[in-house]
């Protein structure tokens, strides 16, 4: 903490931000977001860009602005249609608390996305990242947007040495921060700080001889811009061996199951699977027995069809995937359906079932 302070009071800080923010103007990425300061494009976009690369987001960005091109269009669309639009992006439970937050602005704020910290800090789903990024690039308020891009540039420039991984450092880099940033232009100076951790600051060889700041970088000076951050490695992850099948009926439409409305994945549509607690000598009877006792389904189980292997932050999902048929007549309802592949499109699903279903169409082509 002192070193950061001593090492801020050495910087120009008027050099330090000029090089970095004519840097930015030259130099930024050409991305769909940026095209206008809109509040609520920004704000998707930040959403969307939560553990998600830039190149990835770019598609999905595109296509749900497209579907839902103001806040009132999202706050008013069916669920449904916004995790179909999501479907692929994971860790659905941002894009629930976006629409929800949405409703909000529309109720509360006549749909206008509010501009002070108090405000927009209240809505669900943004943290102090989010509201730190639409204040700043959509209103041009100088407040501190901290991601992970932003704490590594800083770590190196201002030589900290406080553990990024700790929620309490996030104090020490808004601080510096706010001691830094632009209030002539502090929509360039944050987005410049992330656009640098991005394109030059990298966590693995970042390219000092190509960093505009590099004259200010305290890190590059001592030679340990490689040892910054400092940053503990997360828990380690549980796995879980999963059986799922895919199974027809007589008239050779697929069961999808709807998730619940809680908890992992809620409300997205997948194909029916069980837990299997244990490595079975005879899986397929076992996993047989577990459909009838778990879901109330009599099926008929053929081989394994491939494995899958799907990582959340959390925990990692083995499947096995089968291929089967449903004995009796089925019910559909809600929370079961039964699905031509033509009609599968209209169902949001996550990743894994996305998988599921590629290996099950090259499986049916052989």
């Amino acid at each position: 903490m002192l070193i950061e302070q001593k090492n801020l009071e050495k910087i120009n800080i008027v050099a330090f931000q000029n090089d970095l923010i004519t840097w930015f103007k030259n130099e930024q990425r050409d991305l769909p977001w940026r095209k206008d300061q809109d509040p609520y494009k920004v704000w998707v976009s930040e959403i969307m860009l939560q553990q998600t690369r830039v190149d990835t987001v770019i598609p999905y960005f595109n296509r749900f602005i497209d579907w839902f091109p103001t806040i009132e269009d999202l706050a008013e669309a069916e669920e449904d249609k916004v995790l179909k639009a999501w479907e692929g992006l994971g860790y659905y439970s941002r894009v629930r608390n976006l629409q929800s937050a949405v409703k909000e602005v529309k109720e509360k704020y006549n749909g206008e996305v509010p501009n002070t910290p108090e405000e927009i800090s209240s809505l669900r789903g943004v943290g102090p990242y989010t509201a730190g990024a639409i204040l700043s690039i959509a209103f041009g308020i100088p407040e501190p947007a901290v991601d992970g891009n932003v704490m590594r540039v800083l770590s190196r420039v201002l030589s900290i040495w406080d553990d990024i991984a700790k929620p309490a450092s996030r104090k020490v880099f808004e601080k510096a921060v706010r001691t830094l940033i632009s209030h002539e232009d502090p929509s360039s100076f944050n987005q410049a700080l992330m656009e640098l951790g991005a394109l030059i600051c990298t966590p693995t060889s970042p390219s000092c001889l190509l960093c505009p700041v590099r004259d200010h970088c305290h890190a590059f000076s001592e030679g340990v811009q490689n040892e910054l951050p400092i940053k503990t490695k997360k828990t380690k992850t549980r796995d879980v061996k999963l059986a799922a099948a895919i199974l027809l009926d007589e008239n050779g439409k697929m069961l999808i199951h709807k998730r619940p409305s809680s908890g992992l994945l809620a409300n997205l549509w997948e194909f029916p699977n069980v837990e299997v607690h244990h490595s079975l000598q005879n899986e397929r009877e076992q996993v047989v027995d577990l459909f009838k006792e778990n879901l109330a389904l009599e099926i008929d189980l053929n081989k394994i069809i491939g494995q899958i292997e799907h990582v959340f932050s959390h925990l990692v999902w083995n499947l096995n995937v089968y291929t089967g048929k449903i004995h009796s007549e089925f019910q559909e309802n809600e929370e079961w359906k039964l699905v031509s592949l033509e009609e599968i499109e209209k169902f949001a699903f996550p990743v894994s079932a996305q998988k599921m279903l590629k290996l099950y169409l090259e499986h049916i082509k052989e």
